[in-house]
């Protein structure tokens, strides 16, 4: 089944494979993929700071083939995104298949129509891994 919009988010700080993965996958299963990449001010709900600021990380997902819209995500909303946006799926990484958090919008979702699919979370990778390995190369 081929979806007509497409919406995921991310922060993609420090852009690597396993963001390439997620757009990737979503695009071949829509036809127009809008990607919301978290404001600085609300990446602080990680308790962090993105290494890339906001503009960079957003022209960098912009430049994307598979990205065909590039949005600030400004806040954690996913009902507001959508009455914004009318996507008819939301893709995620498995890592929150079963939280309360997503539970509770898969149950919102459902009633008017919209699904959420979740992709394999890249094993091996992460921002947050990229960001501890150069600090340690720093710090050496």
């Amino acid at each position: 089944m081929k979806y007509k919009i497409g919406y995921t988010t991310g922060v993609f700080d420090l852009f690597h494979i396993g963001h390439l993965n997620l757009l990737r996958r979503a695009k071949e299963k829509c036809e127009y993929l809008i990607v919301g990449v978290s404001s600085d001010d609300l990446v602080k709900y990680k308790h962090k700071k993105p290494v890339i600021p906001f503009e960079e990380r957003i022209e960098i997902v912009r430049a994307i083939e598979y990205v065909d819209k590039a949005v600030v995500q400004e806040n954690m909303d996913k009902m507001a995104a959508w009455e914004k946006y009318h996507f008819d799926v939301m893709f995620v990484g498995d890592d929150w298949k079963g939280t309360d958090k997503w539970n509770k919008f898969e149950e919102e979702f459902k009633k008017i129509g919209v699904d959420i699919v979740y992709f394999p979370y890249t094993k091996g990778t992460s921002s947050t891994l990229l960001n501890q390995v150069l600090v340690k190369i720093r710090n050496e």
